[in-house]
């Protein structure tokens, strides 16, 4: 199965099929028809969303979407878990909301980062449920509009004193394409290594829906930006300017920042413990090239690598030689 996933994934971001295997061209005729299954499905539920046979819901307080239109790898929930702890800094208790894909490894990770803080996390596919939970318990407050909201913005300072158990924005993570929901700021993820692929709409290419859903957005963000090359940055560029003149484009990059013991999470270690050393990155991630490029700048002798599809459940049998975790 993995071998199948891999091969469906070299589909999506190679666009010489000259270079392609017998079960790569095998597979694309299927691929193909699936592809335009989904695209039909795709415009009708859009259609029914903008007749207004489906409705869309808004949540009491101000709502913030970080999404993407490609499958894994954009940064997604690194920038959601980034926005709630500035949205924390200044005062304002935040609610991400995840729905918990693959077993929840990212609502896991989430808990873990902001153990302790004012920011909460709320995992399920429904999210106005989810989040009508969460103001049952903790209450709510909007400060859209109100002069509070513009002094705390001005002067983080303020949230040392003015912060509230009371939930004040709503994060949501991977939200881009959960229309039933209403928000205040679109937020478009884009991976600067593997932007868009062959263009073409999931399963065929990596498009969850096509390139003129950047029209939606009020920001795009470049991750991975330190990865790419200034000309490709300028042709990403480009191309979402080319769709939406006056977006903003910003650009990130992931920071390593330690390792930790997998049989005790509690215990950081110095990058430097890998410095002439020889590694083994194992991942299970949308990016592994990125992940890897991370290790090789640290400075280790030789980086190996193997990568499990995204959202990967690993199994107790499965065993390596490794004691040690990269967190950035």
């Amino acid at each position: 199965m993995e071998k199948l996933k891999q091969a469906v994934k070299e589909i999506a971001y190679y666009r010489h099929q000259a270079k392609f295997s017998k079960l790569h061209l095998s597979l694309i005729p299927f691929l193909s028809l699936a592809s335009s299954l989904y695209g039909a499905l795709l415009y009708i539920r859009q259609s029914l969303y903008r007749s207004g046979f489906f409705s869309k819901n808004r949540l009491p307080v101000p709502v913030i979407s970080v999404g993407n239109l490609t499958w894994g790898g954009n940064g997604k929930t690194p920038m959601a878990e980034f926005i709630a702890k500035r949205l924390a800094d200044y005062g304002i208790s935040p609610l991400i909301l995840t729905r918990g894909y693959a077993g929840g490894d990212e609502a896991k990770m989430l808990k873990r980062h902001l153990l302790g803080g004012p920011v909460k996390v709320g995992v399920g596919a429904n999210r106005v449920a989810t989040a009508n939970l969460f103001f049952e318990k903790y209450g709510y407050v909007d400060y859209r509009g109100s002069k509070f909201f513009e002094r705390t913005y001005l002067d983080p300072k303020m949230g040392s004193h003015v912060g509230s158990q009371k939930i004040g924005a709503a994060v949501l993570d991977d939200g881009m394409q959960h229309w039933s929901l209403c928000r205040d700021l679109e937020i478009v993820m884009i991976n600067g290594l593997m932007p868009w692929g062959n263009c073409k709409l999931l399963p065929l290419g990596p498009l969850r829906e096509p390139l003129i859903a950047i029209k939606r957005a009020n920001i795009a963000v470049v991750h991975h930006a330190d990865l790419v090359l200034e000309q490709k940055l300028k042709d990403i560029k480009l191309v979402v300017q080319e769709i939406k003149e006056s977006l903003p484009i910003f650009y990130t990059r992931m920071t390593p920042s330690y390792f930790f013991e997998l049989r005790n999470i509690s215990k950081k270690m110095h990058l430097g413990a890998v410095l002439n050393a020889v590694v083994l990155c194992v991942s299970a991630i949308g990016s592994p090239y990125a992940f890897v490029r991370a290790m090789e700048k640290i400075g280790p002798l030789f980086v190996d690598r193997f990568d499990f599809s995204d959202h990967y459940s690993f199994q107790l049998k499965i065993c390596f030689p490794c004691n040690h975790v990269l967190v950035s």
